[in-house]
């Protein structure tokens, strides 16, 4: 009997205290809603307006709407390939531009336009687009003439950067190291450019440019046998080069 009425008065006391904490909570809500309706009217006094929310609704193209719009940028494609053919370079940009006013997100004008400006001396433009067209499309050309782009500027090590890229999606094209091996060059990254000029050299066997180029990083170097290795390479291509000639009899005195 005394356990039941001890058991009694402990719930009757916390069904007491959950009722206060209630009312307490009732009235503090009370309060914040008493505040927020206090700040709105004063808010109207001083003549403030609600503005109303509005789904925004975006208008979307016909089908014959994009058709047309469609033949336009290939019109002005069409007509941009003939200004450049007859070297009307201003008009071919001007073209270029007007069709992605057209059609802003066409990846292919952006292309012709980014590469009218690398082969017309326009780096700086050029790098821009092809940065901005990279971030749409990930495409090994793009990678490769930024790097182009960067290493006419003199930026070097954005260069290594770009041909790194390309030459990670397309590791089979010798170009593609070749080009890296360049721009490591003039970044004075030889110890880099060695094993990559090596590597394109095994498949461009005859470009003495490019052994030109192995043989000078490995004078760099200090590596006096792979450099006489690649001058007698050449030699065998050109054995008339008194230049190389010169070269395999210093680095035979040394």
């Amino acid at each position: 009997m005394l356990y039941v009425l001890v058991l009694s008065i402990s719930l009757f006391g916390i069904l007491v205290l959950f009722g206060f904490r209630a009312l307490l909570r009732n009235r503090a809500v009370r309060r914040f809603v008493r505040s927020i309706k206090q700040r709105f009217n004063s808010a109207e006094d001083r003549g403030a307006l609600m503005v109303e929310e509005r789904t925004v609704v975006r208008t979307r193209k016909s089908p014959r709407t994009s058709a047309i719009e469609l033949q336009q940028v290939r019109s002005l494609i069409r007509q941009g390939e003939k200004a450049i053919a007859q070297e009307k370079i201003e008009d071919a940009e001007r073209l270029f531009i007007q069709a992605l006013t057209v059609q802003p997100m066409a990846f292919d004008v952006q292309a012709m336009l980014a590469k009218l400006y690398l082969t017309t001396a326009r780096e700086n433009k050029a790098e821009a687009m092809y940065r901005e067209l990279l971030q749409n499309r990930d495409d090994v050309s793009f990678h490769s003439n930024l790097g182009l782009a960067y290493y006419r500027q003199g930026k070097y090590i954005e260069a290594c950067q770009a041909y790194q890229e390309a030459l990670n999606r397309d590791p089979q094209t010798p170009e593609r190291s070749a080009a890296l091996g360049r721009a490591c060059i003039a970044a004075q990254r030889f110890e880099e450019a060695a094993p990559l000029l090596e590597k394109a050299t095994q498949r461009l066997s005859r470009s003495t440019e490019l052994l030109r180029l192995l043989a000078e990083s490995y004078l760099q170097l200090g590596n006096t046998e792979k450099a006489e290795e690649t001058y007698r390479r050449i030699n065998k291509i050109e054995p008339y080069d008194e230049e190389v000639k010169a070269k395999l009899l210093s680095l035979a005195r040394v």
